[in-house]
């Protein structure tokens, strides 16, 4: 279905170097970039670019625009969000949504990928070594650092900033000014690694549901369409809040599957029971 054909990566921040090879190498497909497209149209991560779509709408409206400028029929986007993770609320989380998009054959096949390995985060700094002792726990230099006059400034903001050298003069030129800066981790996918990390693991979960076809009519992309609570409490045998089966259900043919006890688990532990303890 893939073979043999161009798969265009919506990006200017060089996330083909992660997605490129996993894709080549799984589907055949030839990885092609769009000359000069700007993804940064669809939001920045530092803000000179609102984005007023969500993650998803963002990720497929800059897909569809890298196919079209590359007259392509078949791409893949990503788009990031940063900041406390669903569940963990006080840990910081990167928060993946890639989208593949076939025209020629009318699919859509979304992933999502949240992983707490990240060093995203900001602060005011007021001298040049809490600078420095920001930059040691933001991984710096081989992850990047953005400077700025304050959160919400992005008047003669410093981005890219790889080098002790770079970021002592951007320090220097806007505090001489300010009395203090607004440091923050560079998150655009080139200027950090642990963010590539995710792009990759997110690249690696969609091969895996584009490889899932249908049973019954062999379209890729067969996948999850609900989740069914209901997992017996071991002691009393109630049905608990725990998952108790997939439904899976084909976008194609409507063809649905059930897969019981997809965890491996046939009943659940009464300490998770709402009977027996309320």
């Amino acid at each position: 279905m893939f073979s043999n054909r161009n798969l265009v990566i919506a990006t200017k921040h060089q996330k083909e170097q992660v997605i490129a090879p996993l894709m080549e190498q799984a589907f055949g497909v030839k990885c092609v970039t769009p000359v000069s497209f700007d993804s940064d149209l669809f939001g920045s991560f530092s803000g000179e670019v609102e984005r007023k779509l969500d993650p998803l709408s963002a990720a497929r409206e800059k897909c569809l625009a890298a196919m079209k400028a590359s007259n392509c029929d078949l791409g893949i986007a990503s788009e990031g969000s940063f900041g406390a993770h669903p569940t963990l609320f006080f840990v910081p989380a990167d928060d993946e949504i890639l989208i593949f998009i076939d025209q020629k054959n009318n699919l859509e096949i979304v992933v999502r990928e949240i992983s707490t390995k990240t060093n995203f985060k900001g602060k005011v700094v007021k001298t040049y070594d809490e600078l420095l002792d920001f930059a040691k726990r933001a991984l710096f230099p081989s992850h990047a650092l953005i400077l700025r006059k304050s959160k919400e400034e992005n008047e003669g903001i410093v981005k890219g900033i790889r080098s002790s050298e770079e970021l002592k003069q951007a320090f220097e030129s806007i505090h001489s000014s300010h009395g203090e800066a607004f440091v923050e981790t560079d998150m655009r996918a080139m200027f950090n690694p642990s963010r590539m990390l995710v792009i990759s693991a997110a690249t690696k979960k969609l091969i895996e549901k584009i490889n899932n076809t249908c049973p019954a009519c062999a379209t890729p992309g067969f996948d999850i369409y609900e989740v069914q609570a209901g997992l017996p409490c071991n002691h009393c045998a109630a049905p608990t809040r725990s998952t108790l089966s997939y439904i899976y259900q084909c976008k194609a043919c409507s063809f649905s599957k059930e897969e019981r006890h997809p965890h491996g688990k046939e009943s659940e532990d009464s300490q998770f029971c709402d009977f027996c303890n309320p």
